[in-house]
């Protein structure tokens, strides 16, 4: 049996996008049972992020993991794939 896969996300402090992508990954028999690595610069959206997505994991009844990181290099360590999405510019409520 193959291994699941480690997926980093980096950015994740946009909880509604982190929500919509998570949501689609682990949605996808393959990708169910990955290791979700969520990393941000800033600690309270990342904590937030990390919510969603472990509410998610829960309602999805799947086997996946996250956890969170503020170092860029822990975060990767080990990826399959990477997800780089961050907003330049500052913060908008919006996100």
């Amino acid at each position: 049996m193959a291994r699941n896969p480690r997926i980093a996300f980096i950015g994740a402090g946009s909880t509604v996008f982190m929500k919509n992508i998570v949501g689609d990954v682990l949605q996808r028999p393959a990708l169910s049972g990955a290791t979700i690595a969520l990393m941000d610069i800033n600690p309270q959206r990342l904590e937030e992020s990390a919510i969603v997505v472990n509410k998610l994991i829960a309602t999805l009844g799947v086997k996946a993991k996250a956890e969170t990181y503020s170092d860029q290099r822990k975060a990767l360590a080990g990826a399959d794939f990477v997800v780089v999405a961050f907003q330049i510019g500052g913060y908008e409520p919006c996100t």
